[in-house]
């Protein structure tokens, strides 16, 4: 039977303390999520504002459109390979992130990972939340002008925007489900209707790309900038590739979640910032200065029509991305730290809370640091636990897990005291050759592809770096480690 317990049964693991209902094995009856369902939920994560003003920040250090297109779209590429590896234990076992990580880090060691990729998921849900919280409070004074008298009218909105994310939260991952498909259609709607009106108002779309000119900043060369736009590109969903087992845990079958994600990922992000390419090329012609900010432009364009469609577009985008890509994970993760204490709906709780505590309007703040520290910075940590998850799952288990250990203090994932040393040797060899690369970019944001040395150019990969290093270092000092892939 698919996703089974073991030789051992399942009957003693609800009083393990590494289980509670949340992390336990999706049960065959649960794994409903089709083809659609899994698309659908890539399309609700990848039509988002940031998705939207990702060309913009390539653009705006040297890029032409159709550079940043296809960096962006082979960025996608590359990190569809291993979300569809990652995917793979999900659907056939039914586990989750945390869970799959104990195989090979540990029954212990395992929060490791997970820590790591809930504190990414913290800064992104603060900075998605703060976007969405400037949108709403644009969007309010766009309908109403007297909104701007209203004292600490920007933090009653990102207040109330952050409320609403928690009431999604306390319904847990089947309301999840259910706004991901029912937004999925609305999302691609508006950004249809973007587009038309690009077209339409600006002359013609190769008008439009011709005028794309205009937003090209002078920056390095396509030569220089490439490595580090396409690290950031992986970068931008590598913390997905990671967790993804969070959501094909609950997919009916390996060609729903294969299909679902080839369909809906690396389209659905190139075509959106296609249009905030194309859309910002119309608003040098209509206004006379390019906005990329699509609730700027919602306002400028000011029918009331516009306006609460836009409303509609923009909060549904930052609410769906937020609540799939920045919540399941570090709820998850942090439910694997104390699985009897910490549930999935508290696990989110303490993400909405940090995710403010986060400062994420520094985050977004600066363009340059948003690409070239946060998202490359974060990808070298995700790179790492990657080549470790994929060598692991794929190499020295062949696929096969004994699912009712990995719920076990004393079984074949113990190791040392519940920690594989291997996989922590394996992820620090991996990361420290960038990370002289990351400190000078936190001094010196874009400073690094200006002028950069050979570990600036180590890091402008670290993606790449850390997934390789900790792929080939991992296998070899698991040649020692007993196997473990039959009971």
């Amino acid at each position: 039977m698919r996703g089974r317990m073991g030789n051992r049964g399942a009957e003693d693991l609800t009083r393990s303390p590494l289980w509670n209902p949340d992390l336990a094995p999706t049960p065959p009856e649960r794994r409903t999520w089709s083809t659609y369902n899994i698309a659908a939920l890539w399309i609700g994560m990848s039509v988002v504002i940031t998705t939207y003003t990702l060309a913009s920040g390539l653009m705006s250090q040297g890029m032409s459109w159709w550079q940043a297109m296809v960096t962006i779209l082979l960025g996608n590429t590359v990190v569809l390979v291993p979300m569809v590896l990652n995917a793979h234990a999900g659907t056939k076992y039914g586990i989750s992130f945390p869970v799959l990580c104990r195989a090979s880090f540990g029954v212990r060691g395992a929060n490791l990972p997970a820590i790591l990729r809930a504190i990414v998921a913290c800064g992104w849900f603060g900075i998605q939340t703060w976007i969405g919280g400037l949108a709403l409070d644009a969007l309010c004074l766009a309908g109403w002008a007297g909104w701007s008298m209203v004292p600490g009218h920007t933090a009653i909105a990102f207040t109330v925007f952050w409320l609403i994310q928690v009431a999604v939260i306390l319904k847990g991952t089947e309301g999840i489900k259910q706004l991901e498909s029912w937004s999925a259609p609305l999302l691609l709607a508006g950004g249809g209707v973007l587009l038309l009106w690009a077209v339409r108002a600006g002359g013609g779309l190769g008008h439009l790309l011709a005028e794309s000119e205009r937003l090209r900043g002078r920056g390095a060369s396509f030569r220089a900038l490439f490595p580090s736009a396409l690290t950031a590109s992986v970068g931008y969903w590598a913390t997905l590739s990671l967790n993804i087992p969070d959501f094909t845990r609950y997919a009916r079958s390996q060609r729903s979640q294969m299909l679902g994600q080839a369909l809906g990922l690396p389209t659905t992000m190139t075509a959106f910032a296609f249009i905030g390419v194309a859309v910002t090329s119309a608003t040098i012609v209509v206004f006379g200065e390019p906005i990329w900010d699509p609730v700027v432009l919602i306002a400028r364009i000011g029918s009331p029509l516009a306006i609460v469609f836009g409303a509609l577009v923009v909060l549904a985008a930052q609410l769906t991305t937020n609540m799939a890509a920045n919540v399941v994970s570090p709820s998850n993760d942090f439910s694997n730290l104390s699985p009897r204490r910490i549930s999935y709906v508290t696990g989110g709780i303490i993400t909405a809370v940090i995710g403010i505590l986060m400062f994420p309007w520094k985050l977004y703040a600066d363009g340059a640091a948003y690409i070239f520290t946060w998202l490359l910075g974060y990808s070298s940590l995700m790179g790492a636990l990657g080549g470790i998850l994929i060598a692991d799952y794929w190499v020295v288990r062949r696929q096969r897990l004994l699912v009712a250990d990995l719920f076990r203090e004393q079984g074949a994932y113990t190791y040392r005291r519940g920690v594989n040393p291997r996989a922590i040797a394996a992820f620090v060899i991996a990361v420290v050759p960038v990370i002289p690369g990351f400190a000078r970019a936190v001094v010196t944001p874009g400073g690094t592809v200006a002028n950069p040395n050979f570990l600036d150019r180590l890091y402008s990969y670290a993606w790449f770096v850390t997934f390789g290093l900790s792929f080939v270092v991992y296998l070899g000092l698991m040649r020692g480690e007993p196997d473990t892939r039959t009971a």
